[in-house]
């Protein structure tokens, strides 16, 4: 991520990096879980009904808690906070350097697009994740406040300790320097990614090499130098295998 051509060749980045391409530099952490609402254990058998099942395609307009949704820290000395405000997802990022990935569990998906609407006022990034899986990694595609963008592929080193790679990064007309406020997409369709910016797609990326074929879909939103960030997500759609 950041400026045309910067990131393209570097062989591992860790996460907190402070580079003119923001990524995070291999700045150890605890692994930030955000706790859940607790579900009531049942007093008998009859007070246990079976859960609903998720739709495997959906759109999450964050008008209440989710119990799907896990989120995970990584660089950065304080612990995000997540929280469903207004209907939205709302993330606030206290400390700099900071990384936060929010990742939705319910399926795993091969083929799939992510689509969210994300806004922020200070700088940052925000994106989209697609294929994770804890012991092999997955694809990112964020969008960084001075109007360039970036994929990269994450993947754990320890708990709350990522690496990065990069696989692409570059400006856009369709990306303006300053606050982040887009309709963004993430297509992950075979050993192919497209990445869009409302209904335009952006690029196109083979990722033949890297060996992700299957896994989760989430966000994630990352501080820079600048702190504190806050990033909004208000929706959030996956759909088409």
């Amino acid at each position: 991520m950041k400026k045309q051509g910067l990131l393209i060749g570097f062989l591992v980045l860790t996460v907190a990096c402070n580079m003119t391409t923001p990524i995070p530099a291999s700045e150890s952490a605890p692994m930030a879980t955000l706790p859940s609402t607790p579900v009531p254990a049942p007093t008998t058998p009859t007070d246990s009904p079976l859960p609903t099942p998720h739709p495997r395609y959906f759109s999450d307009e964050f008008e209440s808690h989710s119990l799907f949704w896990q989120f995970f820290q990584t660089g950065g000395i304080d612990s995000p906070l997540s929280m469903i405000e207004n209907g939205v997802l709302r993330i606030n990022i206290s400390s700099r350097d900071t990384w936060f990935l929010g990742i939705h569990n319910a399926h795993t998906y091969s083929n799939v697009v992510v689509q969210a609407k994300i806004s922020a006022g200070s700088a940052g990034s925000m994106g989209l994740v697609c294929r994770y899986t804890e012991s092999d990694g997955w694809f990112e595609f964020n969008i960084a406040s001075d109007g360039s963008y970036s994929v990269l592929l994450g993947r754990w080193l320890a708990p709350g300790i990522a690496k990065y790679i990069p696989i692409a990064a570059d400006g856009s007309k369709l990306l303006a320097a300053g606050n982040i406020n887009h309709e963004i997409g993430l297509s992950c369709e075979e050993n192919t990614l497209n990445l869009y910016v409302g209904e335009t797609l952006l690029r196109r990326l083979d990722v033949t090499n890297y060996g992700l074929t299957r896994g989760n879909i989430g966000v994630t939103a990352a501080s820079f130098e600048e702190a504190p960030m806050t990033a909004f997500f208000e929706w959030v759609r996956v759909s088409g295998e």
